[in-house]
């Protein structure tokens, strides 16, 4: 019986490294370590992936447990990466750096709240609306290129990038979810190797290689709606 409780507990302790993880981003901000803040959001990236799959291998789902996530995720990828941007650029834009942080907390909880109650009823492969960790990642990522390559006079440019990121948290716009992704036995070999070839590139460069994908991952849902809207115009067409 005990044995059976620890295994309840532990996926519940993974998105609690999440919080916590999180909350140490924020503080980090808050005293100019914005490059140990960046990669501490991506960290808890990792924890809040692990806590549901291994709740999904250990069959330890509970209803406690999607709350609590939910929570972590608004701490985490919602006020954790909104209070980096403004430490980072948004306090030399007043009131519009407040209002960019502050909206993208806003939509990403209500990004959150659409998901919890429309799981049951959409795709398992489809996200709609961009999902709140991948925002996050956009944010945190971009903001360590920025500082690294010194671009704070272009700070406006992050703000709106932002802005176009929370606006897409609540957009109909779907995105894969990856989640059940069965690969043929021919494609496992060349997926190997194409995952070693992204690795590789993302030890030599790491924030590009991070911005990169996850903007490669944000425009695919944009990109997608416009095709479909092409492909009827052309189907009314004829």
């Amino acid at each position: 019986m005990k044995n059976a409780n620890l295994i309840y507990i532990l996926p519940n302790l993974f998105t609690a490294s999440s919080i916590f993880v999180g909350v140490i981003s924020i503080v980090e901000a808050s005293k100019g370590n914005f490059v140990l803040a960046s990669w501490l959001i991506l960290l808890a990236l990792i924890f809040d992936g692990l806590d549901g799959r291994i709740a999904r291998m250990t069959n330890t789902t509970s209803q406690f447990g999607v709350e609590f996530d939910s929570l972590a995720d608004i701490i985490s990828f919602g006020i954790a990466p909104a209070m980096l941007l403004y430490f980072f650029i948004g306090d030399e834009f007043g009131r519009f750096g407040i209002l960019v942080s502050a909206l993208y907390v806003i939509f990403g909880a209500i990004r959150l709240a659409r998901f919890n109650i429309s799981t049951a009823k959409t795709d398992p492969n489809v996200f709609i609306g961009l999902p709140i960790p991948t925002a996050a990642i956009f944010v945190s990522m971009w903001i360590l290129l920025f500082h690294k390559y010194t671009l704070e006079a272009y700070g406006i440019t992050l703000l709106f990038l932002t802005l176009g990121i929370a606006v897409l948290m609540v957009s109909n716009f779907r995105y894969p979810s990856f989640k059940k992704v069965k690969l043929d036995k021919p494609m496992v070999f060349k997926t190997m190797i194409i995952l070693m070839l992204t690795a590789s590139l993302l030890y030599l460069f790491s924030a590009e290689g991070f911005a990169i994908i996850i903007l490669g991952y944000t425009l695919y849902g944009p990109l997608r709606a416009l095709r479909t809207l092409n492909v009827r115009k052309i189907n009314i067409k004829r």
